[in-house]
């Protein structure tokens, strides 16, 4: 089965300590998990998709401006990739299974070609990785469900800034998605 992985929002506000949005300690804890994942399914030849939360400084239209702090702003250093995972990308952008794009919504299907992506390469199977586990890799994942998508959730490479909101997560992808948690 043709798989692919999805990265959702491994930058550096919603990761660094003084990242604008960020998880911290539980963030920084699944970097190694990210980037050895990233990097098995690009020398694997396997799809890898960054979708990227990227946000216009004071977009009073966009929902999230009422919810959470200005983060992920187009231009600043918060919406660069965090740590070891910038490296990898860094040094393999310009393969041609490796796929940079924004996004502006919680979920890396709202609003963009990833699903065209996909489903012209034949990918049946999506592994999502990143965080928040409660925001954006959840709604990743119940597009994915609707759009039948097979889903795994590493558990060792998403987190949030929410505990309790972690946990239900990936008991709802299990349980409700029926998603592979591994």
């Amino acid at each position: 089965m043709k798989r692919a992985l999805i990265n959702v929002d491994y930058t550096y506000d919603f990761i660094a300590d003084d990242g604008k949005l960020t998880c911290g300690a539980p963030g920084q804890a699944i970097e190694k998990a990210i980037v050895a994942i990233t990097k098995e399914f690009i020398e694997a030849g396997d799809f890898v998709a960054f979708g990227i939360d990227a946000h216009i400084e004071g977009d009073e239209y966009h929902p999230e401006t009422k919810l959470f702090p200005p983060h992920n702003i187009v231009g600043t250093k918060g919406l660069e990739l965090y740590g070891e995972l910038k490296t990898l990308y860094e040094r393999h952008k310009d393969a041609p299974n490796v796929y940079y794009f924004n996004k502006t919504r919680y979920s890396a299907f709202a609003g963009t070609d990833l699903e065209i992506k996909l489903r012209e390469r034949n990918i049946k199977e999506v592994y999502i990785v990143g965080v928040c586990t409660d925001i954006c890799v959840l709604h990743t994942a119940v597009d994915a469900y609707n759009k039948g998508f097979d889903i795994v959730i590493p558990k060792n490479a998403v987190a949030s800034f929410n505990p309790k909101g972690h946990e239900w997560a990936l008991e709802h992808f299990e349980k409700t998605l029926g998603a592979k948690v591994i």
